[in-house]
C-alpha cells in the first residue's frame, strides 16, 4: 500500500516537473531570436546570430550573411513597414474625420445663434414700405404723420366749422386713421408675438440636440 502511494506521488511529481519544464522551453524558445514569429530587432539580433566572421584580402573583417535570410528578413520588414504605413493612415483619417466633425458641431452650433440674432433683429425693426428702420424711427414717423393729418384736420375744421357735413367726415377720417393705426399696432403685435414664438421653438429644438 505504502510502495504503491510512492509510486503515485512520484508520478504526478514527475508529471508536474515536465509540464513546467516544457512551458519554461517554449516560453524561452519564443524570447530567443529567429526569423519567425519574432520582432524585427530579434530578427536582426538572429541574423547577425548566423552570420559567419572572414576576414578579407585587405585585412577587414567581414560578416557573412545567406541571401535566404537577407530576403526572409527584408519581406518581414516591408510587412512591418506595411502595417506602420497603414496605421498611420488609419490615424491621419481618423483625424481628418474628427477634425470635419468638429467643424460641422461649430457650424450647426453658430446656425442658432445667426437665426437668434436674426429674429433680435426683427424683433427691435419694423418694416415700412419694404423699409427695415428701428422701432424708435418708426414710432417717430407714425406720430409724425399722425401729427400732421391732425394738423390737417384742425385747419380743416377751422376753415369750414360752421358746416357739420364737413365736420362729420373730418371725424370719420381721423376715426378711420385711428383705426387703422389700432389694427397695424395689432398686426406689429402679433408679428413680435409669432417671432418670440418661433424663437422659442428655435431654442427648445436646440435644447433637445
Amino acid at each position: 500500500m505504502k510502495a504503491f502511494k510512492f509510486f503515485t506521488i512520484t508520478l504526478i511529481l514527475l508529471c508536474s516537473f515536465n509540464t513546467i519544464q516544457a512551458q519554461t522551453e517554449t516560453s524561452d524558445k519564443d524570447d530567443k531570436p529567429s526569423l519567425d514569429n519574432s520582432t524585427i530587432n530579434n530578427q536582426f539580433e538572429y541574423v547577425l546570430q548566423k552570420s559567419g566572421d572572414f576576414r578579407g584580402t585587405n585585412g577587414s573583417m567581414y560578416e557573412a550573411v545567406k541571401r535566404s535570410m537577407l530576403t526572409t528578413l527584408q519581406a518581414h520588414t516591408n510587412d512591418t513597414l506595411k502595417t506602420l504605413r497603414k496605421d498611420l493612415a488609419d490615424t491621419q483619417a481618423m483625424v481628418k474625420t474628427q477634425a470635419n466633425e468638429i467643424s460641422e458641431l461649430k457650424t450647426n452650433l453658430s446656425n442658432p445663434q445667426a437665426s437668434l440674432e436674426k429674429t433680435t433683429n426683427e424683433k427691435n425693426n419694423m418694416s415700412l414700405f419694404g423699409l427695415q428702420m428701428s422701432k424708435s424711427s418708426y414710432n417717430v414717423l407714425m406720430w409724425s404723420i399722425i401729427g400732421i393729418l391732425l394738423a390737417m384736420l384742425m385747419l380743416f375744421i377751422y376753415k369750414y366749422k360752421n358746416s357739420h357735413v364737413i365736420t362729420k367726415e373730418a371725424k370719420k377720417a381721423l376715426e378711420e386713421i385711428e383705426v387703422e393705426f389700432e389694427e397695424h399696432r395689432k398686426t406689429a403685435l402679433e408679428r413680435e408675438q409669432k417671432v418670440r414664438r418661433q424663437l422659442q421653438d428655435e431654442l427648445n429644438k436646440q435644447k433637445g440636440i
